[in-house]
Parts: structure tokens; C-alpha cells; sequence
């Protein structure tokens, strides 16, 4: 039954955002080249589509001669001022990023959301730049790009310094960078959407008692220019001398759409969870939601959503005369703030309030702690607190009642993909 819960959950979320692709609508559209972005029905956000006809490698051709004639422009720079960083690479196979600091990186984007650009390459691995630090993109990729949240547009896409251009067949579009709201690639397979973590952490003791400890922690996103969507699992697995003392796990899912850079709303969210130790034998709960970015800064993110929510629990025993099972309104508050604390360090926290009746536990929060430490460009030691809470935990068949407070404390190596 959790399995089919769960499939039902993701099937949800996936004809959600497969309908992203439906956005494709554009005779409204009048954005014409050379730094004009008059949009003719700012109330429809539409997709801007290539109809010269010509394929995508004949689009690269026609950037490729708008990059000539910027270069030109760079070699007619008076003798002295030119320096090596400014003549940029042409793109072959791959995307191209350069740093405020003149270093090129050569890979494929993965994505542009909240003033963070995800970058894939050889050399780094998956590595996230702050959007203010990044000075020039050369993309080889179509790149999907939502304008002021008023309409998308695919193309080729050129940034240098303030200036971003998206390059299509027979023209061009120009904008200042503070008009973009995000981008991610056009992608054709569907893999290239995709980016993620996965985290393990192993104690096993021997000798005077004999005890494992099993933690997993996973991301999975999936970005497009228009929405986020977001897979989070957290579960443990404990035994001492091969006796079970704790079996849980947590599956959250939330697809975002962006309205500007600073509003979102949530058509879906989910959560799936289990806890055999807290009487419960899964709690599924479903809602809608809007969010804001309260701070958005080259060091820290702080985000503010919540909506109201419907919450179903089944228990593993319910005392004689009660119901096995409940349903419950809901309120679901939740916050999350990314601080840099160093080059390699970074503090994640993530809250989540819900608010129910007395039948789902009246309150309960569920808080995240990490300190995330990198090691190489995909390799990551994290440092993670948890602390659960339950106002009024259900008692089981025996008259037991299960604790309010849970806490964890996790060691473990984290992979990105």
C-alpha cells in the first residue's frame, strides 16, 4: 500500500509539471530585437518559439557571427587595454561560464534559480556559482529563458556583463540581466532536467553491545525555466544486539512556479511519512501554497511558503473504540535560509510547522540542521541535526504513548550528479 501511495504521489507531481511544455502559445508575443522587450499581453505568460525553420546546429551559426562581430569590437580595443580573459572561447560540444576573477569554465548548465547558476563540468564537477559573480555565458545548448516572468524564450544564450542576448534564427532579443528570472536548458532528453544528492552515513559498533546505525538523505530537482520541482528523502534504520529500535522515513515533493524572482507559488505539495516507533504506519499529506524570497544575496537565501493542506494518517493500533485511521485539515508553514559561511562551507536550515487537529497531533515540526563541507568539486562530508515534534502523539493498543521529541544526529559523505 505505501508503494502505490507513493507512485500515486509522483505520478501526480510528474503530469504537473509535464504540463510546462503546454506553455508554448505566441502570436501575443511582440518582442522584437536590438534591447526592445515590449511584451503585448503581459497577463499570458507564452513561450517564444524559433519559426525561421532553421535546426538548432544553423542557430549556432548565426551566433557564432554575432560572436565574431563582438569580438572584432574586442580586438579594436586601443593596445594595452585588451587583456587574455576577455577573448572568449567558442563554444563546441559545451557551455561556457567565465567568473568575475577571468577564468573560463567549460561544461553543461544545469540551471539558473534564485540568484544561484548550477554548472556542470569534467574538471569541477557539479559546482553552483552566485549569479552576480558570473561576468560572461556562452552557451552551446538551447537555453530556455524566463523573461521578467512574462514569457520564455529558447535560444542561444549570451551574457556579458549586464547584457543578456538570446540568439534564435532571424533574431535576436536583448535584456538587462535583472530582467531574468531563470533559465535551464531546452532540454530534448529528459535526463538533462535532472540534478541531485544523495547522502550516506554507516555506525556500526561491536563488542559489549553490538549496534547499527543506517542514515540516508537524498535531492532530486528537476528545473526548468518556469518551475522547480523537488524530491527530499530522510530515512533511518537502527538495531542493537539485531533488534530493531527505530524504522523511519520521509519523502517530501513540491513543485514551484515562479512568478518573479522573488514570488513562487506551489500547486502541489507532499509529504509521505512512516514511523512504526510513533504508532504511525504512514501519514500522507497534500496542499497548495505560495512562497516568498525574503533575501536573496550573494551569501544568503532566505524563503518564506506555506498553505493550507490535508493530512491522512493511518496507525499501526488505536485503543479499542477508536479509528484506525484519520483525516485532518491543515496549515503548513515552512522556512528555509542558506547562509556561506566559508568557500567550502555552507549552513543549510530547513523548518516545517503544520497545524492540524487534535486527531493528527494538533502540532508538529520537523527541523533540519546541516553543515555542508566540500571536499572535492562532488564529494561532501555534512554535519546534520534533526529534531521532530509532535504535540500529542497517538497511544497504541497498549495504552503506550509514543515520545513527543525525537532527535538525530548524522555524519555522512554526500554525492552530486
Amino acid at each position: 500500500m505505501l508503494f502505490k501511495v507513493l507512485f500515486l504521489v509522483f505520478l501526480c507531481a510528474i503530469t504537473l509539471f509535464g504540463n510546462d511544455k503546454d506553455l508554448i502559445s505566441s502570436n501575443d508575443v511582440n518582442i522584437t530585437d536590438e534591447n526592445s522587450t515590449s511584451i503585448v499581453d503581459p497577463d499570458n505568460l507564452v513561450k517564444v518559439e524559433d519559426t525561421s525553420g532553421l535546426t538548432e546546429d544553423e542557430v549556432r551559426q548565426v551566433a557564432k557571427k554575432i560572436d565574431k562581430e563582438t569580438k572584432k569590437r574586442e580586438r579594436a580595443k586601443p593596445a594595452g587595454k585588451i587583456r587574455w580573459e576577455d577573448l572568449s572561447p567558442t563554444p563546441i560540444k559545451y557551455d561556457w561560464v567565465q567568473t568575475k576573477s577571468g577564468e573560463w569554465f567549460k561544461g553543461t548548465i544545469k540551471g539558473m534559480y534564485d540568484g544561484k547558476l548550477e554548472f556542470d563540468s569534467d574538471e569541477v564537477g557539479l559546482y553552483t556559482f552566485d549569479f552576480e559573480d558570473v561576468k560572461r555565458i556562452k552557451s552551446y545548448h538551447m537555453i530556455s529563458v524566463n523573461v521578467g516572468n512574462l514569457a520564455v524564450i529558447v535560444g542561444i544564450l549570451r551574457v556579458n556583463n549586464n547584457k543578456v542576448t538570446i540568439i534564435q534564427g532571424d533574431n535576436h532579443y536583448d535584456f538587462k540581466r535583472d530582467e531574468i528570472v531563470s533559465f535551464a536548458p531546452d532540454a530534448k532528453v529528459e535526463k538533462n532536467y535532472w540534478s541531485g544528492k544523495i547522502t550516506f552515513s554507516l555506525d556500526i559498533r561491536s563488542g559489549n553491545t553490538n549496534q547499527i546505525d543506517y542514515g540516508a538523505q537524498a535531492n532530486l530537482k528537476r528545473r526548468t525555466a518556469l518551475s522547480l520541482l523537488s524530491f527530499d528523502y530522510l530515512g533511518r534504520i537502527s538495531s542493537k544486539d539485531k533488534q530493531e529500535t527505530a524504522n523511519d522515513h520521509r519523502i517530501n515533493q513540491k513543485y514551484d512556479r515562479y512568478v518573479t524572482r522573488k514570488f513562487f507559488w506551489t500547486p502541489f505539495f507532499s509529504e509521505l511519512y512512516t514511523d512504526k516507533y510513533k504508532n504511525i504506519t504512514y501519514q500522507i499529506t497534500g496542499g497548495v501554497g505560495i512562497g516568498y524570497t525574503a533575501i536573496d544575496t550573494k551569501k544568503t537565501l532566505w524563503n518564506f511558503s506555506g498553505g493550507p493542506a490535508v493530512v491522512y494518517t493511518r496507525y499501526t493500533t488505536v485503543q479499542e473504540g477508536q479509528d484506525i485511521s484519520s483525516y485532518s485539515p491543515a496549515l503548513e508553514i515552512s522556512t528555509k535560509f542558506e547562509q556561506e559561511l566559508s568557500s567550502i562551507t555552507d549552513f543549510t536550515y530547513n523548518c516545517k510547522l503544520t497545524f492540524s487537529d487534535r486527531n493528527a497531533g494538533t502540532y508538529k515540526h520537523h527541523m533540519i540542521f546541516v553543515f555542508n563541507n566540500e571536499i572535492l568539486s562532488w564529494l561532501d562530508i555534512d554535519f546534520t541535526a534533526i529534531w521532530d515534534y509532535i504535540a500529542y502523539p497517538k497511544k497504541d493498543d497498549n495504552g503506550h504513548t509514543p515520545k513527543k521529541n525525537d532527535y538525530q544526529l548524522l555524519v555522512g559523505f554526500g554525492i552530486e550528479f
